[in-house]
């Protein structure tokens, strides 16, 4: 995986002299193990990935700076650049900039709802304002980007504050893992919240990257 450039260059068009057919995926580094997956089962060759570092997810705002500068850096050498992000946090300011830029992004307000399907999630949403989700990423990660960030480590009594509201617990897996289960499971009780277990496979990722 590479990082975006320190630099910000301002050229929007993609070259395509000596087209090749190879297509960048401009990913968020919590999708790579379910992107690097789907290449390997589908013989997707013609498609690269690099990521962009998972933590931006705790600064949202800084999402669409980055891309603009990993696509500035790499549109050179590709056909087309495809960005694995939905909106996560950015209130539309990454569609806007990838608008800008002439690029394509994933549908949907988030991972959540295109893992579920973005048309189910949306079904589902309003009856479930208040529940938090983990996918096998954050469950995986749950200690350094919800326990730790949120100081629940040294301040458990910070748990009502921050879930005090919330109504359960819903892993969506990606994978068949009895391990990762078991950690979700734990995750719930670590919160106080019911858990709701949905395997939701790959959702929406596997249909928008097959249409690449």
């Amino acid at each position: 995986m590479s990082l975006p450039s320190d630099s910000q260059l301002t050229d929007t068009g993609l070259d395509l002299t000596g087209a090749t057919g190879r297509i960048l995926l401009l990913a968020c580094g919590a999708l790579a193990r379910e992107i690097l997956a789907l290449k390997e089962a589908n013989a997707w060759d013609h498609m690269d990935l690099t990521c962009l570092p998972a933590n931006l997810h705790l600064y949202p705002d800084k999402i669409p700076d980055a891309v603009r500068e990993a696509v500035s850096k790499h549109r050179q050498e590709y056909d087309d650049i495809f960005v694995v992000y939905a909106d996560c946090g950015t209130g539309g300011m990454l569609q806007k900039t990838c608008q800008e830029l002439g690029v394509e992004m994933v549908e949907g307000p988030h991972c959540y709802s295109f893992f579920e399907g973005n048309e189910a999630f949306a079904k589902v949403t309003e009856e479930e304002f208040g529940t938090f989700y983990l996918t096998d990423f954050l469950t995986r990660q749950f200690d350094a980007f919800v326990w730790k960030p949120m100081g629940l480590d040294r301040h458990p009594e910070l748990r009502d504050m921050y879930f005090g509201n919330y109504t359960k617990l819903v892993y969506q897996s990606q994978t068949h893992d009895p391990a990762l289960l078991a950690k979700a499971r734990d995750c719930a009780e670590r919160l106080k919240l019911p858990f709701e277990h949905r395997h939701t496979g790959y959702g929406d990722l596997k249909t928008v990257l097959e249409k690449l």
